[in-house]
């Protein structure tokens, strides 16, 4: 009795820790949860503008000059009365609660999503440090999530797939697994983002030769070859399953209840990003088993 008494004193600091990390890391999520929704709104329409200045250089027009807007710039204001966001009203959670989702000067709804993915990226963030601890494999899979987070709502808003995520998130599977921060080795990653881009790739040039049309835009391959690199290619079939049978679902339900967009299409892109999140917490065999496969 003794003997257990003492075993379990001995495991209260190691709870202890865990719950700090994890409360600590959950905090950090929030924080870049409110990020996040920065970036979701903004990058597309940095890299719009991007675009337009670039045709414009092409075509030797001259670009009216406008006022800096970029991750940082200009400060958070209400879309519907420019009301300035003040830093009070901006902390992630506590302020839309205060504020009972309406802007402070106007009274206008604030979008639920907000909060919504502060809070989604907390809990993932959380959990992330719950299983791996503050450690640098918890903090690696902690961005993994927080990138496929944004590319998830970036490209069912836009369709699209920023180069500015995705070729990160890549190279960021691959660092990993050569510095064993993931269990997958560097030749199954770089295996992984070989199949993953190229699998889609053939797909995408199968479906335009047959059809006249595309199915699928190139930041899919890009994710795609992303997940290769954060779960091996063994992982890729599992992963292209999960994600066609959500989409397939999602797009069903879409069509019955007239909600898909002019077009008929859903991005693809938020479900290779449930297919990712789903490998990280269950694993790419799970996924399988789930599928009864």
């Amino acid at each position: 009795m003794d003997q257990q008494f003492w075993c379990n004193l001995d495991c209260v600091p190691t709870q202890v820790s865990q719950w700090f990390d994890a409360t600590v890391l959950g905090v950090l999520g929030l924080l870049i949860g409110s990020f996040l929704n920065v970036v979701i709104y903004r990058l597309p329409v940095m890299l719009e503008a991007q675009w337009k200045a670039d045709c414009a250089d092409m075509l030797d027009q001259v670009t009216p000059a406008t006022a800096p807007f970029n991750l940082m710039l200009p400060r958070s204001r209400c879309p519907q009365c420019n009301h300035l966001i003040r830093w009070y009203e901006n902390i992630p959670l506590v302020s839309y609660l205060f504020l009972r989702g309406k802007c402070s000067a106007c009274a206008t709804p604030i979008s639920l999503r907000y909060p919504l993915v502060e809070l989604l990226c907390g809990a993932l963030f959380f959990y992330c440090a719950w299983t791996w601890g503050a450690t640098p494999t918890g903090l690696a899979w902690s961005g993994f999530a927080a990138a496929l987070l944004a590319l998830g709502f970036i490209d069912w808003d836009t369709t699209l797939l920023p180069d500015d995520i995705t070729l990160p998130l890549l190279w960021a599977g691959l660092i990993a697994a050569a510095l064993h921060w993931t269990p997958v080795g560097l030749p199954a990653a770089m295996w992984g983002a070989v199949a993953g881009y190229l699998s889609l790739w053939l797909v995408y040039w199968a479906f335009k030769l047959v059809t006249g049309k595309e199915g699928m835009g190139f930041g899919d391959f890009k994710l795609f070859a992303a997940l290769g690199a954060w779960f091996g290619w063994q992982a890729l079939i599992p992963l292209i399953l999960m994600a066609s049978v959500l989409g397939a679902i999602v797009g069903i339900a879409m069509k019955f209840s007239s909600g898909l967009r002019e077009g008929g299409y859903v991005p693809f892109g938020p479900f290779l990003a449930l297919a990712g999140f789903t490998a990280m917490f269950f694993s790419p065999g799970a996924i399988l088993r789930f599928l009864g496969l």
